[in-house]
């Protein structure tokens, strides 16, 4: 038998414990609330991860085409300090194989490898094996050189259109920077046609750079700057640098430029350059150009016109502005002497002038420079 007392305290308990599990179950629904809006975040952050991961898969198998065609240069010179004390420099940069007229060869700076002796450059691949090259041909004017290689089974890279490069484009630099070969760096194209730069000591005449924020340092020299689909868009050349090390400023030789260049180097021992015979005026100013009529401040101003030259030819004049070069708007005079030089030998190109108030658009066909002694 079940007393009244008993039973009253077997409700209390029930009651006591049917409000602490009340209780417990409102304290646990918040909690798992947040961890269900956690699980959500992270299915986000899974999914947004796997687009990323696509994206930097496609960088790593960039980098897996172009390495075997990646080398490292190692050269060993010797100079003469001002007490005339002579001093052994190594220098590093890199370079890449390319196949032209059937035959392998490395195109690098020629600021890397100039002054040394072909004993003395050694060529590293990504495999391990090293050699030296049987003939090196270089150009002071645009800082390039063209290495000569006997051996076989090489892989060579493939050569893009930069042309087709614009600004905001994804590219890979990969290089030997500070010695450590094949490295690495990612970012875009911040510029392009960059000319007029100070360069240190080299003297680069021909001038009309890639600049890239890709981590370019000292070494990176002569590496290849490729696009997305694994091509070669330019050669990695020089910094612009207050510390010496990468500031996000790096530029390259568009690769354009430098096939014609080194195609020039194999075939004649020399670049054929443009020619069409003015001299021009280095201080035409934008109030120089408000004077004659002109609405824009860009255009290269002829001083004179050479006799029997091209120019002549075509009827150009003294006082002449050119606005426009084979389709090109000339920005000044550096611009133009630039695009002149890359012309194909024989070309005939349209040419739009400022004259007496007027545009008015001649043709004329380049010829060869005199070859320059180096």
């Amino acid at each position: 038998m079940i007393s009244g007392n008993s039973i009253t305290r077997s409700l209390t308990r029930l009651a006591i414990g049917g409000c602490l599990l009340a209780a417990l179950a409102t304290a646990i629904a918040p909690v798992s609330g947040q961890e269900a809006d956690r699980d959500k975040l992270y299915e986000d952050l899974a999914a947004e991860a796997d687009i990323v991961q696509r994206h930097y898969g496609l960088l790593k198998r960039v980098v897996k085409v172009v390495q075997p065609s990646v080398v490292h240069i190692q050269a060993n010179k010797t100079s003469r300090s001002t007490n005339n004390a002579l001093t052994k420099i190594e220098e590093a940069g890199a370079g890449v194989v390319v196949k032209l007229e059937d035959q392998h060869y490395v195109v690098t700076n020629r600021h890397v490898i100039v002054d040394a002796e072909l004993e003395n450059i050694q060529i590293h691949l990504n495999d391990g094996r090293f050699f030296h090259p049987t003939q090196v041909r270089s150009d002071p004017g645009s800082d390039l050189a063209v290495m000569y290689l006997d051996e076989a089974e090489l892989v060579s890279a493939r050569l893009g259109n930069s042309e087709q490069v614009d600004i905001g484009d994804f590219v890979v630099a990969v290089g030997s920077p500070f010695g450590l070969s094949h490295s690495v760096s990612y970012g875009i194209i911040s510029a392009k046609g960059r000319r007029d730069l100070e360069l240190g000591t080299e003297n680069v005449e021909f001038q009309n750079f890639l600049q890239t924020d890709a981590a370019i340092n000292p070494g990176n020299s002569g590496g290849p700057l490729l696009n997305l689909r694994g091509e070669v868009v330019g050669i990695n050349t020089a910094i612009a640098s207050n510390s010496g090390g990468n500031d996000g400023i790096g530029f390259s030789i568009p690769v354009n430029m430098v096939q014609r260049i080194v195609t020039d180097l194999i075939k004649y021992n020399r670049v054929r350059r443009g020619f069409v015979g003015v001299t021009l005026d280095h201080r035409f100013t934008p109030e120089k150009a408000k004077a004659i009529g002109l609405t824009s401040s860009f255009g290269a101003r002829i001083t004179s016109v050479n006799p029997e030259s091209p120019a002549e030819r075509a009827s150009l004049q003294r006082g002449d502005v050119i606005l426009r070069f084979n389709d090109t708007t000339i920005m000044d005079d550096s611009h133009l002497v630039s695009e002149v030089s890359r012309t194909a030998i024989g070309q005939v190109v349209p040419i739009v002038v400022f004259r007496n108030g007027r545009q008015h658009t001649l043709k004329v066909t380049v010829q060869e420079r005199e070859k320059q002694a180096e």
